[in-house]
């Protein structure tokens, strides 16, 4: 593992991947105290009409208020396209991502972000990139089986080495709440209004809480999915059980 001291000797591009969340938030204020903001770069993969509102100018607000870059990252389909895609070419097969395979994040945060991280890097000159996501340990088992730094080969090159690191994987949820306090700033809204956790409205591992907080607070959105799960015939949650059972919530 890079020492901060040996990141900044190396002159590599820090990439701090923003969903707008508490663990996002956390992370920037811990590194920025740490970091040349000219090493530094925001990401946000937008997963648009299906994110929670405000999670993209929450964290642009918060790169803006920091003084360091800020770039979105989209994919050429959206969340529900590729579900209605997905059960019109293959209607025998779930059309909604699991957590085994987890195209939501795959197509449209994993991908789109090492586009534009590359391209950012290629036109600034970065060779090294230090590539920083908010996980922590205390989210689940297999969080806490991460390895917090590791040489990701596959996305290295002949003139560019990739390193993932998760900078805030020690720390406990109400740490990330106070270090946000202490900046002087505040967590998205949907954590006052009752979320536990914060990126899609209706995450398909998503808490029975915050599933039906979602339907409250974004009702159109609710009905997209709920008469999406009825025209396909599969449900979107890992529990296979539909939207309207987990929640209470008819639609």
């Amino acid at each position: 593992m890079l020492t901060i001291d040996e990141i900044i000797a190396k002159r590599a591009l820090v990439v701090l991947n923003d969903s707008g969340g508490k663990d996002s938030q956390a992370m920037r204020i811990r590194l920025l105290k740490l970091l040349p903001k000219d090493q530094v770069l925001i990401v946000h993969a937008t997963l648009g009409e299906v994110e929670w509102p405000g999670a993209l100018e929450h964290a642009e607000n918060g790169a803006k208020n920091a003084g360091v870059p800020f770039v979105v990252a989209k994919a050429k389909k959206t969340l529900l396209e590729m579900v209605r895609n997905r059960h019109a070419t293959r209607p025998g097969v779930p059309s909604w991502p699991s957590a085994k395979y987890r195209q939501c994040t795959s197509d449209l945060k994993r991908s789109p972000i090492r586009s534009v991280v590359g391209a950012y890097a290629k036109k600034h000159g970065f060779t090294t990139i230090v590539n920083c996501m908010g996980m922590r340990a205390e989210e689940s088992s297999k969080r806490a089986k991460l390895p917090v730094w590791k040489l990701n080969k596959k996305l290295c090159s002949k003139n560019r080495e990739w390193f993932d690191w998760l900078p805030i994987h020690d720390l406990k949820k109400e740490e990330v709440f106070a270090a946000i306090k202490e900046a002087g700033e505040s967590p998205h809204y949907a954590y006052a209004r009752g979320n536990e956790r914060l990126s899609c409205v209706f995450c398909i591992m998503g808490s029975a809480n915050d599933l039906r907080n979602g339907a409250l607070r974004n009702p159109e959105l609710y009905r997209t999915y709920v008469e999406l799960e009825r025209s396909t015939g599969y449900t979107m949650h890992q529990s296979k059980k539909s939207l309207p059972v987990i929640t209470g919530i008819a639609a």
